[in-house]
């Protein structure tokens, strides 16, 4: 069944919203936990239980003053943050989180575009986000920069092959690169996850470098002095590369929910609220890293990538292969 053009447009404006919301108050929550973690309190200023402070810090970005480098290359550091915040969005517009609805004799997909090739198309936004970082740090003309997004470039293109390969396993058992195809194949069988185990920690881990999250946060080098790829960013324009993290985050972390953990299946409960409370503990899990664990070394982040989890990631693979055609 195909949707009408006018459901297409309205389910895409909710799930934008929907998305930035969660983004804006997954900042909130995160501070919160940290804040209990680490025995202090967190936001509590604005609003009833800081509720109010996503908004508080919206209002910030907006009226802060966000200057411009003389020198910096006017197109590219004004696009950069553009480019980065609007492939993030976009990559969220292939996660299934339902099998679809009738409302009122109008069917209602559960999942904005339903591709054939998700999997890849997912991937390939994710890579050309990562030209807003590595651009934005070279248009700003400025050295700190720079060298910010030169490693941002490295971290994130060395983990990037082993995010790839790790879910490589999961499109062999469920022979196809659809995302609804591969939960409709965990529904009928198992959940992924089991099988997939070491699958998915190489998923969890490389992920987190993708996204640049603690352990694997020295793109940003957040407390630093000098921080890293929009060292020369502020006001909103700094707000829309954090927008594009976070967003990564919770995409990454939708991903996850559908390669390994069932998708939106479940009992009882509709599809997209057990959907939402499959991808909770998992963005609780990245909280409690940053809140944990020390960040890397340079030499220390290079080296665990290309000599631990890319030859794990392979092995998977290729152990996942010879089972799958063993067993046909």
């Amino acid at each position: 069944m195909r949707e009408a053009w006018w459901i297409s447009i309205i389910k895409g404006f909710v799930l934008i919203n929907v998305v930035l919301g969660a983004f804006a108050y997954m900042t909130l929550v995160e501070r919160k936990f940290m804040g209990r973690m680490q025995l202090r309190y967190g936001p509590n200023r604005a609003g009833p239980y800081g509720l109010l402070q996503p908004i508080a810090d919206l209002v910030k970005l907006i009226r802060k003053e966000s200057f411009f480098p003389a020198s910096g290359v006017d197109i590219l550091y004004i696009a950069s943050p553009v480019v980065a915040a609007f492939t993030a969005l976009l990559a969220f517009a292939v996660i299934p989180f339902g099998g679809g609805w009738t409302i009122f004799g109008h069917y209602v997909a559960g999942q904005m575009a339903d591709v054939p090739i998700a999997l890849i198309l997912l991937f390939a936004l994710g890579s050309l986000g990562i030209y807003g970082f590595i651009v934005g740090g070279w248009a700003s003309n400025s050295k700190y920069a720079l060298l910010g997004s030169m490693r941002t470039c490295a971290q994130m293109v060395s983990y990037e092959v082993s995010l790839a390969l790790s879910v490589l396993g999961v499109v062999l058992m469920a022979q196809s690169l659809s995302l609804t195809e591969i939960v409709a194949k965990q529904h009928a069988t198992i959940w992924f996850a089991i099988p997939q185990l070491l699958g998915l920690l190489i998923f969890f881990v490389s992920g987190s470098a993708e996204t640049n999250r603690a352990p694997f946060d020295l793109p940003e080098a957040e407390q630093e002095l000098v921080a890293g790829y929009h060292t020369e960013y502020s006001g909103m324009r700094w707000g829309l590369f954090q927008m594009a993290e976070y967003i990564n985050l919770i995409t990454l972390s939708a991903l996850c929910v559908t390669l390994f953990f069932g998708g939106w299946h479940g009992p009882f409960l509709p599809g997209p609220l057990w959907f939402v409370l499959k991808l909770i503990p998992i963005l609780f899990v990245f909280i409690w890293m940053r809140t944990t664990l020390p960040r890397l070394r340079y030499d220390q982040l290079m080296r665990f990538g290309w000599k631990v989890l890319l030859p794990l990631a392979t092995l998977n693979a290729v152990v996942t292969a010879f089972l799958v055609v063993l067993v046909d």
